[in-house]
């Protein structure tokens, strides 16, 4: 008996090169998008709903969130990116360049006629010599209240404007060294954020 094949009629059906081609346009897509808001010096994008409502914000993993993401690997890349996100609180937006930028590379050496698996090996041994460099150039950091606003104000810069990123820098640091007990994971469920009206970033407290 002979296989069925069912395909939704509005479905685009393409192989091999076709389809390859098309994912990697959409993961350089992706990047493309997002390029601008990386780093301190990025810029902030306007994101509007349907309803009207407005959000400006730079955060990769907000906008990977609000956007409408229909292509499957570019979806597939924005769930990689905020599960990035998820575990280390930054990062999103570099995940999708990195990608962005491998498959740009993959493109132009499978267009000369190298195997995609090539590429993927070449890929996977790329990853383990930078897992080793790394091992290499790390120094280690200790948990001191200046180096803690240090990290701290270089994630909020890409997230926030730099004014209110400086502002919110001690409320953050200082409320999760109220929570540090040594030898135990800090419990972020205890801090507790509350909106006020007619108020702005710049009057944020914390209260103990």
């Amino acid at each position: 008996m002979s296989a069925i094949t069912t395909l939704n009629p509005k479905a685009e059906s393409a192989r091999q090169a076709q389809a390859l081609a098309i994912n990697i346009s959409a993961a350089r897509g992706l990047a493309e998008m997002l390029k601008t808001n990386l780093g301190p010096k990025g810029t902030m994008k306007m994101l509007v709903s349907g309803a009207g409502d407005i959000k400006i914000t730079k955060d990769g993993c907000t906008l990977l969130h609000e956007m409408q993401i229909q292509h499957p690997t570019a979806s597939l890349i924005a769930r990689a990116a905020t599960a990035q996100d998820d575990i280390t609180g930054d990062g999103t937006t570099s995940i999708v360049l990195l990608i962005g930028e491998l498959l740009k590379q993959a493109d132009l050496y499978i267009s000369e006629g190298l195997h995609p698996r090539i590429v993927g090996e070449g890929f996977e041994l790329a990853k383990k010599e930078a897992l080793q460099i790394l091992d290499k150039v790390k120094i280690p950091i200790t948990s001191d209240r200046e180096t803690l606003i240090q990290m701290a104000r270089t994630s909020l810069r890409t997230k926030l404007s730099l004014e209110n990123a400086d502002i919110l820098t001690d409320i953050v640091v200082d409320a999760i060294l109220a929570l540090n007990e040594p030898g135990k994971p800090t419990d972020l469920n205890m801090v507790e954020i509350m909106e006020m009206q007619h108020r702005t970033e710049a009057d944020s407290r914390l209260v103990r």
